[in-house]
């Protein structure tokens, strides 16, 4: 069999390639793996030409300081493609880069697995078209997204969230305390700022203010962060306890917690942990999002909800104030306002199918390959 490369942009890309990759590996031996990826990847046997950190950028601005190394590692991965040698491409999210990459595997003859599809839901059907032209066959991770693919014309299959894959053995919340050192009574609240460092900046100081003051209403609150890999916070900036690469723990752990958009409001939900939605990003950045997306939440917890489960603050809403009026009753466990949460959290994860996303993608790549 031929070499399968993948291409992971960001850090969640990383992980959930790595879990495709090990399985690959598991079913066939000496496989050659190779492409784009970061430490979880190498580790699964991914010889890595490039590392995710150099690629990690979210917005329209931030995207355009990168598109020199974008096109130096395009035409790389082109060569590479046309060479003959790859059986399979395996592109992760990363839509600006990996459609690019799809169009041109296809080119070339080459199949491409699409796992983690662009959230076309979220910016119109445009690509969609070029989904349907470019791409062989598509691993999707919402249950919704099935359908939306397969009525374009994409060989569409809904594998369930590689979440869960993760989450299938949670600690209890006295575990997980005991695990980070924490008391086992008292209200913990916890933070998620972020796993790239622009986000991290635009949100970290509103997020500590929040905490304070939610410090000064609860006595005895303890605060602590969720920190990506590879990350450490500025204790002046941070003055909270960081624990590092056990975001479900952390969660775990929490009574309540303040996380950014995105993939995180979906682990609060596979957690059980009540939460509230922040982000914020480049004002110019903000205001194309404004006329390109079509739906109205940003919190992942919410549009598989199809309805606001959580409370979400963006961009101005983002003050410390009224977040921490959101949160208080969400720490109190008397609050019917937290256990209506709870039961919405609980129906999201209904939702996201079963674990083993991993290994029901790896069985579609190697149906797709090339021998």
């Amino acid at each position: 069999m031929r070499e399968v490369l993948f291409v992971a942009g960001e850090p969640s890309g990383d992980l959930h390639g790595a879990g495709v990759a090990a399985e690959l590996r598991r079913r066939v031996p000496g496989l050659v793996m190779a492409g784009i990826g970061g430490a979880r990847m190498e580790e699964a046997g991914v010889t890595l030409l490039e590392h995710t950190d150099r690629l990690a950028v979210m917005g329209f601005l931030e995207v355009v300081a990168h598109i020199p190394m974008h096109m130096r590692l395009l035409a790389e991965l082109t060569r590479r493609i046309q060479s003959g040698k790859v059986g399979l491409v395996i592109v992760l999210d990363y839509p600006g880069f990996n459609m690019k990459v799809a169009a041109a595997a296809h080119r070339a003859g080459v199949p491409v697995l699409y796992y983690i599809t662009p959230q076309v839901w979220a910016w119109g059907s445009k690509r969609l078209h070029e989904l349907a032209r470019t791409v062989t066959r598509a691993a999707v991770i919402l249950p919704f997204e099935e359908r939306l693919l397969s009525d374009a014309g994409i060989r569409a299959k809904f594998v369930g969230h590689p979440l869960l894959d993760r989450a299938d053995a949670l600690p209890s919340r006295a575990e997980a305390r005991a695990q980070l050192g924490l008391p086992a009574e008292g209200k913990v609240l916890a933070l998620f700022p972020g796993s790239r460092r622009s986000e991290i900046a635009k949100h970290l100081d509103r997020f500590v203010a929040t905490a304070r003051l939610l410090e000064q209403r609860t006595p005895g609150l303890r605060v602590i962060v969720s920190v990506a890999p590879g990350i450490t916070l500025d204790a002046d900036a941070c003055p909270y306890q960081q624990v590092h690469a056990s975001s479900f723990t952390v969660w775990r752990a929490a009574d309540a917690a303040l996380s950014k958009s995105g993939t995180s409001t979906l682990e609060a939900a596979v957690a059980g942990c009540p939460l509230i939605v922040a982000y914020r990003t480049n004002p110019v950045t903000y205001l194309i999002a404004r006329r390109v997306v079509t739906i109205p939440d940003i919190g992942l917890v919410n549009v598989v909800a199809g309805r606001r489960v959580a409370p979400e603050f963006v961009q101005d809403d983002v003050v410390p104030e009224r977040m921490a009026d959101a949160l208080a009753p969400l720490l109190d466990h008397a609050d019917a306002r937290r256990a209506a949460m709870l039961q919405g959290l609980a129906a999201v994860r209904a939702q996201l199918g079963t674990p083993g996303a991993a290994a029901r993608t790896a069985a579609i790549a190697l149906e797709t390959a090339l021998p």
